[in-house]
């Protein structure tokens, strides 16, 4: 991996880290230290709180117990250093929001501080990042308009537009065919790649990022394994975590899990996971 590295330090520190709602706990004692230019996956099922760890890292929910640093400080507040790609979601086709200002949002908008100075430079910036994600095209369009793939090339412009060291991708591939998962997936480590931005991906399914990623977060079942796919992706280490017997199968550089249908139900819509902690 030829990185530029741009932190002293790791980009993101967790030190005995829990999260808990009432008697039921997410996860707990969770030590991670990300490096800049590492491309983790936090894998799980529905519920084990994926999402919630990315919130935490966003200064949106209080853990409940343990630290966490990001890009050099604590979670929140407007902080450019820290990009955010959500989960994606329908956006009503009347919506006359032009994709330039979507992306625009990134640099200006409330979450993320004051804008560059100078509207000749914000405009560059902005022109400069959506063509490094090929959305040049469609960008003066109304975002209501345009494809779900070409929506999403959009929001990868928004989280990148600030330069962030830091980059939080939450299920960016839901409801994407596999030529735009492709293509998001490579834009986001091309740029981990040259930037030395470090990539902290939530998904459901590794396989559409396998071949990007340094290492697995897995969380079930208030557990966690880290580690090198190699090492966490396996039927031993699944089957202990899940407490059931799990098969891990690798078949043309793909992997495939089988086991009890409801210890592997990987899909982890977001209102699923709010209505678990809520």
């Amino acid at each position: 991996m030829s990185v530029q590295l741009r932190e002293a330090g790791p980009a993101v520190r967790v030190r005995g880290a829990g999260l808990a709602f009432g008697d039921r706990t997410l996860w707990s004692g969770l030590d991670l230290d990300v490096e800049p230019g590492e491309f983790l996956a936090v894998l799980g099922p529905n519920g084990s709180g994926k999402s919630s760890f990315l919130k935490a890292l966003l200064g949106m929910q209080s853990l409940s117990a343990g630290t966490v640093e990001i890009a050099g400080g604590r979670p929140g507040g407007a902080n450019r250093k820290v990009g955010y790609i959500p989960q994606q979601r329908a956006i009503d086709d009347s919506l006359t929001l032009r994709g330039v200002d979507l992306v625009g949002l990134g640099l200006d908008g409330h979450r993320w501080g004051p804008g560059l100075a100078g509207m000749g430079t914000r405009k560059r910036r902005v022109a400069s990042v959506i063509e490094s994600v090929g959305g040049t095209r469609y960008a003066k369009q109304p975002v209501g308009r345009l494809s779900g793939g070409e929506q999403q090339r959009l929001r990868v412009a928004q989280a990148l537009v600030g330069d962030p060291t830091v980059l939080l991708c939450d299920e960016p591939l839901l409801s994407l065919d596999l030529a735009h998962q492709r293509a998001v997936s490579e834009l986001i480590d091309a740029r981990r790649r040259e930037a030395g931005t470090a990539v902290l991906f939530v998904t459901h399914e590794i396989n559409p990022v396998l071949q990007f990623v340094d290492r697995v977060l897995y969380l079930v079942n208030g557990q966690f394994r880290i580690g090198k796919p190699d090492e966490v992706m396996t039927s031993e280490t699944l089957s202990d975590l899940y407490g059931t017997k799990i098969e891990v199968l690798r078949v043309g550089g793909q992997i495939h899990i089988a086991g009890a249908q409801s210890a592997l139900c990987e899909d982890e819509p977001h209102h699923h996971e709010q209505e678990a902690v809520g």
